[in-house]
């Protein structure tokens, strides 16, 4: 005769999952019980007259942001250790097994979290969409138009590229939290909006944004040349196409925006793909790996300048010139 146990289970975030969803998690812990998925509302982390806060879907996963302090942000795990102030995943893990009774690592369990889901409607597969952004728009202030001309744009390359004065922001219909004294950018992308603050922080320098990775600035540009210039972000595109016509720009620095419908047309439309990210350690290891993946060369700024802070195109024209770029593309003899 045999004795058989039950299985023993491991506490982690996918034997959780398992059980219950991202959702629940944010369900049974967010104190703002009318929040939606995808529609800005207050931040747990404090008290605010301005909503601040979202939880939306971003690359599958349901994930938190808050606007207002970018060090919050992160999955469902992260925003239970953060609004506790608990000390390691572990806890947080513990905590959410024994508020929804999952049995993980208890000896026995009353299942008590099919009855709290239950309560409930999950969200359906339509919640998943991607963030719907409405701009309303006005004229350029003076200071922004000062910051373009830093990087030798006028007001005909700013509507040429449909770059845009932002006045107002809505995220889902909800008024998106943009200071009125910071500058503010729009990029439209075919009915998508990439939404540009330059004097923000990293991870809401570009906030909100749809546009799909794979969309690419300056397509048109590359018909029949010999060298394909493939830069990281529009504005180093604007500042390039004025020293050398054939230039093109990716949304950032990954490989997920070479699909292989844009590394066809570069390789149908050109004869050499040369790619052009930031000459820091980060840009140089991607400019690299998607090389390498696509059988493209690489061509950065000069790495002597980063002694300056300066690390990409728009940068260098800002602070050196357009001639210094114009005569390092002709020691490299592409033009």
């Amino acid at each position: 005769m045999s004795i058989q146990g039950k299985k023993r289970i491991n506490l982690t975030p996918d034997s959780i999952l398992n059980k219950i969803t991202e959702y629940d998690i944010y369900k049974m812990y967010m104190p703002y019980q009318n929040w939606k998925i995808n529609v800005v509302t207050y931040s747990p982390f404090r008290n605010e007259k301005n909503p601040s806060f979202i939880i939306g879907y971003k690359g599958g996963a349901l994930r938190y942001h808050d606007f207002a302090d970018s060090t919050r942000c992160g999955g469902c795990f992260d925003f239970v250790i953060m609004l506790f102030n608990l000390p390691s995943l572990r806890e947080a893990l513990l905590m959410i097994d024994k508020d929804f009774d999952l049995g993980i690592v208890s000896v026995s369990s009353t299942k008590n979290y099919e009855r709290i889901v239950a309560d409930y409607a999950q969200p359906t597969s339509t919640s998943k969409r991607e963030f719907f952004i409405q701009v309303k728009t006005r004229n350029f202030t003076h200071e922004e138009l000062a910051y373009w001309n830093g990087y030798y744009q006028d007001i005909d390359d700013l509507r040429a590229n449909n770059v845009y004065s932002i006045d107002t922001v809505f995220l889902n219909k909800q008024k998106f939290p943009i200071k009125d004294t910071e500058l503010r950018f729009g990029y439209l992308y075919e009915g998508h909006w990439k939404i540009y603050r330059p004097f923000a922080d990293r991870k809401n320098k570009w906030m909100p944004n749809n546009v799909p990775i794979t969309m690419m600035d300056g397509l048109a540009d590359i018909k029949d040349c010999d060298v394909a210039f493939i830069n990281k972000s529009k504005k180093d595109y604007m500042v390039m196409k004025k020293v050398f016509p054939c230039c093109c720009a990716v949304q950032n620095e990954g490989s997920g925006c070479f699909s292989d419908e844009n590394v066809e047309y570069l390789k149908d439309n050109s004869e050499r793909q040369i790619l052009s990210f930031d000459s820091d350690e980060a840009g140089v290891k991607n400019s690299q790996l998607i090389t390498d993946k696509f059988d493209f060369e690489y061509c950065n700024v000069p790495r002597i300048y980063l002694e300056e802070g300066i690390k990409d195109w728009a940068d260098l024209a800002r602070i050196h010139g357009l001639k210094v770029i114009e005569k390092y593309l002709t020691q490299r003899e592409l033009i």
